[in-house]
């Protein structure tokens, strides 16, 4: 078992960890505080060959694997989680369907252009009175002729409004529940689809989250992803992929935080000397560094598994369970580190506990991923 990074995972590993200093960290309070997505940025990570990492050349990508895309998301939150988060939709739950489910026609079309950073993904399948309960949507799809009519509304997405390509689901066959969804790619400017209400959020304030409307828009068929009825798979299988971006996302805003509090612990002296020097302060870093440890080995695991095509959905939902609680602990004893300075929005570990909070709550909350792994933990001894 080999635990150290080949030379070329090493490699995207610095690429974007000096990418992300120069040129995302500068500006990140100042967006955050504007709520305002930078396009600029997703077009510079394009000219970086980020926006397409585990997809292979023949579609625009790298030709990379799904470590690669995890090192790069875990970079990138280290000092902005909402520039990670608007590559973790684009490739974790826009492109992945795609690339996984979709035509050659579809491929060429769809995964291309995102995989170059020329268009941006987003993913709709989370509706008002269906959160978790994804098979509780109301959006249907009526075929007629060779066009499906979409009619209805998603909430929450990700990459909202700038995205040219979502990938949505409805249903094709009411009465069947999960086994009548079905997947579609919708393309920006389809007539009747529009953007509903811009969410004021907590954290993550610098990507777009808003509402998809869909009134009677009509779909071609070659725009369905895989068969009638096989959506509700498509979106789980999805979001699996998807929570490693998530683990990812919750690791960087954790390291992010632990690099800013000991920096600071060195720095700041009380009682003439360094507050590094108490135990207290000793205790919380030897703590916060432990627990990051633990979250990166789970994470880079799940990547890995996926990397080999081997099941990875278990790895998936423990990876993103205990970072994303590791980015919560770790950012609230960060604010700490800090004092009433923490407090304060001109120091940036203010703004990581809040970008923290979101990654315990979406692609699943964590209470729901711990009832997916305890169920697959007791199936093992059900049989």
């Amino acid at each position: 078992m080999d635990f150290l990074l080949d030379k070329e995972h090493e490699q995207i590993r610095q690429l974007v960890r000096d990418f992300a200093d120069k040129e995302i960290a500068p500006g990140a309070a100042e967006r955050d505080e504007k709520e305002a997505f930078d396009r600029g940025i997703f077009d510079k990570m394009a000219s970086l060959g980020l926006t397409g990492i585990p997809w292979p050349e023949q579609y625009g990508g790298a030709g990379m694997d799904y470590l690669a895309y995890v090192l790069t998301i875990e970079e990138l939150a280290r000092v902005d989680a909402s520039a990670a988060v608007v590559l973790s939709a684009h490739t974790s739950l826009a492109g992945w369907p795609i690339y996984k489910f979709g035509t050659e026609e579809q491929k060429q079309k769809y995964l291309r252009p995102m995989a170059e950073g020329k268009w941006i993904g987003a993913y709709g399948l989370t509706e008002p009175g269906s959160g978790s309960d994804a098979a509780g949507m109301r959006t249907t799809a009526v075929k007629d002729g060779n066009e499906y009519v979409l009619s209805g509304s998603k909430v929450f997405i990700t990459n909202g409004g700038p995205a040219e390509v979502y990938v949505v689901f409805a249903l094709t066959d009411p009465s069947k529940r999960a086994r009548g969804v079905t997947a579609f790619i919708l393309e920006k400017g389809m007539p009747g689809f529009s953007i509903g209400k811009h969410e004021k959020k907590m954290g993550i304030r610098s990507s777009t989250t808003v509402e998809l409307i869909f009134d009677n828009v009509r779909v071609p068929e070659e725009n369905r992803l895989g068969e009638e009825g096989f959506g509700f798979k498509i979106a789980m299988m999805t979001l699996d992929g998807g929570r490693n971006g998530i683990a990812a996302q919750a690791l960087g805003i954790a390291r992010g935080a632990y690099e800013k509090a000991r920096a600071y612990a060195v720095e700041r002296k009380q009682f003439g000397a360094p507050i590094a020097d108490l135990q207290a302060i000793q205790f919380k870093l030897a703590d916060m560094a432990t627990k990051i440890e633990a979250a990166r080995l789970l994470t880079y695991q799940a990547a890995w598994l996926e990397s080999k095509g081997l099941p990875y959905g278990q790895a998936s939902a423990m990876s993103k369970v205990f970072a994303s609680d590791t980015a919560m602990q770790v950012t609230t004893e960060a604010v700490q580190v800090f004092g009433g300075y923490g407090f304060i929005r001109e120091y940036e570990v203010e703004r990581m506990m809040r970008d923290a909070k979101i990654t315990q709550i979406y692609e699943g909350t964590n209470e729901i991923q711990r009832l997916v792994i305890a169920r697959n933990l007791l199936n093992e001894v059900r049989g």
